[in-house]
């Protein structure tokens, strides 16, 4: 009898699954706003009412109620236990189920273990590129040639640019000291191993750019030759603490660097990216060698209301910013402001910056094109909009594109653009061009409490659990739900999950069904107002639970006297609520 499937590979696997790519393998799905919609496959409808949320990882029937993560929907489609629709899973990503022979709550802790012995690692290479930089023989030949790029020694530290020998195992030497830590360099792409056997360094004689995350942590490098051949960068390629869609190099710089983003310039190199901070320009950020994804976006708009994608004049550079406005149609709310600059041939924010200044270069920031410009800039490029068939093809184009677009504003914005390009009344667009469809509320008869709510903004933004510190000393809050809502906290906070991940970490517990209600709930919120919302339900929660402690220690002085910790912790407990009634 095959023995259980560990519980840390199905969290990974739900990480690596993506629930829109498996739905519309079996149902063609259709984008609406930041969403996609299909008829539901569980029961007859005439319109469609069956809604994926690929930042959620989530789908949900408004029609029937069916809801779940890529496992449930396998479950349903196909029939599947829970075990087959794991291993259907697993097949599908080319990866193999791994079986226990117990249940074994040590697996988790493992599973943590491995991840933290993970970025210890990666931050070890990084400083030992660093120590390279200021110690290997050809330190001398790579500081010049980061002085010859405009480089101060303090921006070099900020970033902690190093450099990686040009020996065949110099990282591997150092870190490399028995099997395990060699197979943990090769898992983490640092090494590479032959089909002889033989290790070496994945990374060799190039400058080097750790790449981290939002919480500071090296998830991977990006490398840039100094000479010769060879492509010009050599990026980490994906791991098991790394995946380049969802990470972007300079922006836990930039945060370190602004108490408030006002603004983000994307920008397509790691040398563009230090040479605009090295310029005082100290909240650019790049991609990684990629169009920029719809979860970066996300990042980023969480961050700041304005973006501005700076790229090449050149056919790449337009690519990839039509690629850019593509993905952000769906996260365009009131509010956000995206533009976008291309610079003059043969230049590159490194090299731009370094010749104007970084007064010349702010102001053609400021002068970037605006989405709208650049979105009909774009498509009338190879369009004779004054003949018929040129207005009939922009309006065949510029539709779908409109209808993704989540915002009220810049879809009345667009229309209105268009129906001046086409001669024709933005009241006749308007019936041809629909709106996302608005979800309607689900029928649950869940009365939303301030708790209930907190439980699901949580669920369904599981990123807000990062955002506040965890409040232990609320268990003692009398009040249904709380020790649901500190459990899930401390797991949000443990770690970046999915609504999908943080499911699957309760299937099977009583909390489930509630959760998954939760999960279904229409909370009505703009973008914006989603943190706001959390933080001011967890201030409720800390008022009150100030003054329940307060009566409770008034209460106990009626009866006994307080002792002197407890008269202090009075007193300061009724100053807090005094300052609170100022507020």
């Amino acid at each position: 009898m095959a023995g259980l499937i560990p519980k840390s590979f199905i969290h990974d696997l739900i990480e690596r699954a993506d629930v829109v790519e498996l739905v519309d393998s079996r149902v063609p799905l259709k984008k609406a706003g930041r969403n996609y919609q299909a008829c539901c496959p569980f029961h007859n409808e005439k319109s469609p009412s069956f809604t994926v949320a690929p930042d959620k990882q989530f789908y949900h029937c408004f029609g029937c109620g069916e809801h779940g993560n890529a496992l449930d929907f396998l479950m349903k489609f196909d029939g599947l236990e829970f075990p087959e629709a794991v291993e259907e899973l697993a097949h599908m990503l080319g990866l193999e189920v791994p079986r226990e022979t117990s249940s074994n709550p040590a697996a988790d802790a493992r599973k943590r273990a491995q991840e933290s012995s993970d970025y210890e690692q990666m931050e070890l290479a990084a400083k030992f590129f660093a120590h390279q930089l200021r110690q290997h023989s050809n330190s001398t030949r790579v500081i010049e040639y980061l002085k010859g790029r405009g480089l101060s020694g303090e921006i070099v530290k900020q970033f902690q640019i190093g450099y990686a020998p040009d020996g065949w195992d110099s990282l591997l030497s150092s870190l490399g000291k028995d099997q395990r830590s060699k197979d943990q360099l090769v898992a983490l792409k640092l090494v590479n191993r032959n089909d002889q056997g033989r290790y070496y360094d994945f990374f060799r004689d190039r400058v080097m750019f750790p790449i981290r995350d939002r919480r500071g942590r090296v998830v991977g490098f990006g490398g840039r030759i100094l000479e010769g051949d060879g492509p010009k960068y050599l990026n980490s390629p994906e791991t098991r603490i790394f995946h380049k869609g969802r990470e972007l190099y300079g922006f836990y710089e930039a945060r370190q660097a602004n108490r408030e983003l006002q603004q983000v310039v994307i920008v397509e190199g790691y040398m563009d990216v230090v040479a605009l901070a090295q310029a005082g320009i100290s909240y650019a950020v790049a991609s990684l060698g990629t169009a920029t994804t719809t979860e970066q976006l996300q990042m980023l708009f969480r961050a700041t209301r304005k973006v501005v994608c700076c790229y090449d004049g050149d056919r790449a550079g337009r690519d990839a910013a039509w690629r850019a406005l593509e993905n952000a149609l769906p996260l365009l709310n009131d509010g956000i402001e995206l533009s976008f600059l291309f610079l003059p041939d043969g230049e590159d924010p490194d090299t731009l910056v370094r010749k104007e200044g970084a007064s010349a270069f702010t102001e053609r920031l400021n002068q970037a094109q605006s989405f709208t410009d650049y979105f009909f800039a774009h498509l009338t490029e190879t369009i004779d909009v004054q003949s018929d068939a040129g207005k009939s093809l922009l309006l065949k184009q510029a539709k779908p594109l409109i209808e993704r677009v989540a915002s009220e504003f810049y879809r009345d914005t667009l229309m209105e653009r268009l129906a001046r390009l086409l001669r024709r009344e933005t009241s006749q667009l308007a019936s041809q061009i629909k709106a996302p469809t608005a979800a309607k509320a689900p029928q649950d008869g869940l009365k939303m409490t301030p708790m209930r709510r907190a439980i699901g903004l949580l669920v369904q933004h599981p990123y807000l659990g990062q955002e506040i510190p965890l409040h232990h000393e609320l268990r003692g809050l009398k009040q249904p739900g709380i020790e649901l809502l500190l459990k899930l906290h401390e797991q949000t906070q443990a770690q970046a999950l999915t609504s999908a991940q943080l499911l699957e970490l309760w299937r099977g517990e009583p909390e489930e069904k509630a959760l998954r209600q939760l999960a279904r709930w229409q909370h009505h919120l703009e973008t914006d107002r989603v943190n706001q919302e959390f933080f001011d339900i967890f201030a409720y929660f800390i008022d009150q639970f100030v003054e329940q402690r307060a009566n409770e220690l008034l209460e106990k002085e009626r009866t006994a006297p307080l002792n002197r910790t407890e008269k202090q912790e009075y007193l300061t407990l009724l100053q807090y609520l005094k300052d609170r009634e100022k507020r």
